[in-house]
């Protein structure tokens, strides 16, 4: 569903990356765009046999020049991503399609609440067994790697800084991306790829959901 003309388009948009060139190239980016929605509908689709999908999204092509030094008016690539349904079900499936090796499929957690945050944290303080197990799972490790996200470089207030697990504790972030090449985006296979990568990350947001709707007794929050 992801075609080499999408990826021509996308390379030829870094290029050239006017309001002129992309008027007059409107029709090229509209058949990228096609092509990337239907990735997400059938994506969708497959994710609705094991899980609840409230919508999809794909974010505008138009980046904010506001308050960034890069005044370029168009994004680089083709991103969007999928919310889970109801406040029983936490993390978000992302999707970027773009040139150079840069396509990235995962999702997260990249800007928590502070109150999430803080019953993250102490969950974490309580015990980390079990987010252990699911990121070092083999399958996990084999989709992503490592957890990734940004961490403070002390303690949280109110928190040990000597405490075994300080480690995730700091964390302020908690996100996992698996990166394809261009050859792999524009592969027939590229849709199941997508699918099981998102299969993967799942047992990570099927905790965190667990965390973020009971309370340290284990007891639903939930109303």
């Amino acid at each position: 569903m992801i075609s080499p003309s999408t990826f021509n388009f996308l390379k030829d948009l870094q290029k050239h990356n006017t309001r002129d060139w992309f008027v007059e190239h409107k029709k090229d980016y509209e058949q990228a765009r096609k092509g990337f929605s239907k990735l997400l509908d059938a994506t969708a689709e497959e994710l609705n046999l094991t899980d609840v999908i409230d919508s999809k999204k794909i974010f505008r092509i138009n980046r904010d020049v506001r308050f960034s030094k890069n005044k370029s008016p168009y994004k680089n690539n083709l991103s969007g991503y999928f919310t889970r349904a109801t406040a029983a079900r936490r993390g978000g499936y992302f999707i970027s399609v773009e040139p150079g090796g840069k396509t990235i499929v995962g999702g997260g957690f990249y800007a928590p609440e502070k109150g999430d945050l803080l019953r993250i944290r102490r969950e974490f303080e309580l015990d980390v067994t079990e987010i252990e197990k699911i990121t070092t799972d083999k399958n996990f490790v084999k989709q992503f790697g490592l957890l990734q996200g940004d961490a403070l470089k002390t303690a949280p207030r109110d928190f040990d800084k000597e405490h075994p697990n300080i480690k995730w504790i700091n964390m302020k972030q908690f996100y996992a991306f698996r990166e394809f090449t261009d050859k792999d985006v524009t592969n027939a296979s590229f849709a199941k790829e997508v699918i099981s990568t998102f299969l993967a990350i799942r047992p990570f947001f099927d905790y965190m959901s667990d965390v973020l709707t009971t309370n340290l007794n284990g007891e639903s929050i939930l109303k």
